[in-house]
């Protein structure tokens, strides 16, 4: 019954990662509602290795090229590499800008590690913030200019939608939901703000699922806060890859629907989703923790 139950929120983490409503409050509620339990942050970030190799597969030209003038550009002189890489080069920019905006979430994970794990896993908590972050994600849709693209990124603007990810650590908020949100605040258009969400959340989400992967087998049961993964880890490693290919396949869903159409979806199953929630905690079918 593990394995399947793993598959399922596999399933669940493939369908929601990317879409902007949250695939860790999915997770969290659903294992409620199924009788599971919370599956805990380990296995959610340990599932999203799946979703995000996802992402390097369907953004791999952007992903290599811009990794591989970010290395070259080391060797530059004379303000250009023998290989052609110019110190000024707008990909050598943009992974430093990547970088940039990876300190947030990296800073906020180490310090609100024992928080992450606990208080801020209450489903009062995800509830009201599927309701606020949803109507942020509206306002900015309808409000922001979007004449900006990926090639604009400032270092400003990149550590900005860096510290809206690291926002994403509290279930409910949307890594993606609260980096495109930001994005579009600050003019750039559907596509260049999630396709620069995506491309920001590569380095953070793979280092957290990394480094969970290895508290999983070195952490103390009883003594380190949610210590272990929730499921064994071949449930959770099968986890991860139907997370991957369902994943793969939101992804490209995704990036052709905002091509041409608005978030309001989303905002209006996010609001729903919240106010649903609520009424479940008001009525004792779930517990806040």
């Amino acid at each position: 019954m593990d394995f399947l139950e793993a598959i399922l929120l596999g399933l669940l983490q493939g369908l929601t990662e990317f879409l902007p409503i949250s695939s860790s409050a999915h997770l969290r509620i659903f294992g409620d509602l199924a009788g599971w339990g919370d599956p805990g942050a380990t296995f959610t970030a340990i599932t999203q290795l799946g979703t995000e190799l996802a992402v390097l597969i369907y953004f791999r030209n952007d992903i290599f090229r811009i990794i591989g003038k970010w290395f070259r550009s080391f060797g530059a002189s004379g303000g250009r590499h023998s290989a052609g890489i110019q110190k000024g080069d707008p990909d050598v920019r943009l992974g430093w800008i990547i970088i940039i905006g990876t300190v947030p979430i990296v800073l906020a994970g180490f310090f609100l590690q024992e928080y992450i794990r606990t208080s801020l896993r209450s489903l009062w908590i995800t509830a009201i913030v599927l309701i606020v972050f949803g109507i942020v994600l509206g306002l900015v849709d309808h409000l922001g200019r979007k004449v900006k693209s990926v090639a604009d990124v400032t270092y400003r603007d990149g550590l900005l939608i860096g510290v809206a990810q690291m926002l994403a650590l509290v279930p409910g908020v949307s890594r993606s939901g609260a980096s495109t949100s930001a994005g579009l605040l600050l003019g750039y258009d559907r596509p260049s703000a999630a396709r620069f969400s995506f491309l920001l959340a590569v380095p953070a989400v793979f280092g957290s699922g990394l480094y969970e992967t290895y508290t999983a087998f070195t952490c103390e049961p009883g003594v380190d806060a949610g210590c272990g993964v929730g499921y064994g880890m071949l449930e959770t490693a099968a986890a991860t890859v139907v997370a991957f290919g369902v994943g793969l396949a939101v992804i490209a869903f995704l990036m052709k629907w905002i091509s041409t159409r608005s978030f309001l979806p989303f905002v209006i199953y996010r609001i729903i989703l919240g106010a649903a929630l609520i009424g479940l905690l008001a009525t004792g079918v779930l517990a806040p923790l």
